[in-house]
């Protein structure tokens, strides 16, 4: 599935795109507030291609043809345990250099009407790091409204708190 806006294209994740994901995803102000590790190598990157990535509905967002970010919906048991089975959650991050160009907001928005229009799904949760600023802000801008607050722990065993936001399609 491929997905249009009308700065971006949404696509599954190729594993040509390896190389540029390691330049953006090795930058440690993008990966650990998402929950997840720097990238330390073009091979990390391939396989978190072949992993992650390949999930479906997980996209790679690409502004003229460079992949500059991430965006999915995660399914149970994929999904952090709070929402329960048939739950989906939205995940996203941009590469830092595009920051600021409402990207996040774009592509999760183009992914969320695909979700209610198309598989039927009638309610998503997402959920950011208390500091992140930046993601309250684009799920605020989607519509989401606050769900919960809870603790989590990252890949380094720290534990954190988070905002759970949930949107319900509206019929």
């Amino acid at each position: 599935m491929i997905l249009k806006t009308t700065n971006l294209i949404l696509r599954p994740w190729m594993e040509s795109d390896a190389k540029c994901l390691y330049y953006f995803a090795k930058n440690p102000n993008v990966g650990p507030i998402a929950g997840w590790p720097p990238h330390k190598s073009i091979n990390d990157s391939l396989n978190i291609i072949r992993t992650v990535f390949s999930k479906k509905e997980t996209y790679a967002i690409v502004k003229d043809n460079i992949p500059i970010g991430c965006v999915g919906l995660l399914f149970h048991p994929d999904t952090n345990h709070w929402w329960g089975e048939g739950a989906v959650e939205l995940g996203y991050w941009i590469a830092e250099e595009y920051w600021g160009n409402g990207y996040a907001s774009e592509s999760s928005e183009k992914l969320i009407e695909y979700a209610f229009n198309d598989l039927n799904i009638n309610e998503i949760y997402a959920s950011y790091r208390i500091e992140n600023i930046q993601s309250k802000r684009v799920l605020e801008k989607l519509g989401f409204k606050y769900y919960c607050e809870f603790e989590n722990e990252n890949y380094l065993h720290e534990i954190f708190k988070e905002i759970a936001m949930k949107l319900e399609k509206s019929y």
